[in-house]
């Protein structure tokens, strides 16, 4: 059975900057490298805003997609923000200690608090 791959695709217009990805599906282990590249391959333009709003399920290496794009972006010499990241994919960043390590731009900062009361409670 193939891996079910997620989209990344660039969103032009709207409310957002013409600069913003939209990734759209699962990101786990047997497709994160795929997201990785699809997502690089877009890293053309000035700044960055990746929208994970449409992310379905997320495993550890979703925290390493995170920080490849950030890493990618910086030697590209470009800013890069995550917005709408997922309650799962926050409390992972927080039990691996890499929270501080991503940058999320001011109006889209994680509540990595509550992301981890919530997942302590289940």
């Amino acid at each position: 059975m193939a891996a079910e791959i997620a989209e990344v695709v660039l969103r032009e217009g709207g409310e957002l900057s013409a600069n913003t990805l939209s990734v759209k599906g699962a990101v786990t282990i047997v497709n994160v490298v795929a997201v990785v590249e699809r997502g690089i391959v877009l890293f053309d333009r000035e700044d960055i805003t990746i929208d994970l709003a449409q992310v379905t399920d997320v495993d550890s290496s979703a925290v390493s997609m995170l920080l490849t794009w950030e890493r990618e972006a910086r030697r590209r010499n470009r800013k890069i923000r995550f917005m709408n990241v997922p309650h799962k994919l926050q409390s992972l960043m927080r039990l691996y200690g890499v929270a501080e390590l991503i940058d999320w731009g001011t109006e889209s900062k994680p509540d990595l608090a509550s992301a981890s009361k919530a997942a302590s409670a289940n």
